[in-house]
């Protein structure tokens, strides 16, 4: 994963732990064959896929009250 999507990532997800959660439901899905929400020139690994996805707002999470 790259450090700068992380700083990123964790401006819009503060909580460390709910970020991890995120990432990781999403990497989950993205390696079962989901497409991903955000496009890229490079090639990205899931994680990264999945941190972009969450600096573009384009997933969100919901804290159960």
């Amino acid at each position: 994963m790259r450090d700068e999507y992380i700083k990123e990532a964790q401006k819009q997800i503060q909580d460390p732990n709910v970020l991890i959660n995120v990432v990781s439901r999403r990497v989950k899905q993205l390696r079962r064959g989901n497409r991903p929400l955000v496009e890229s020139l490079e090639k990205l690994a899931p994680e990264d896929v999945a941190l972009r996805e969450v600096i573009e707002g384009k997933i969100s999470h919901e804290l159960a009250s």
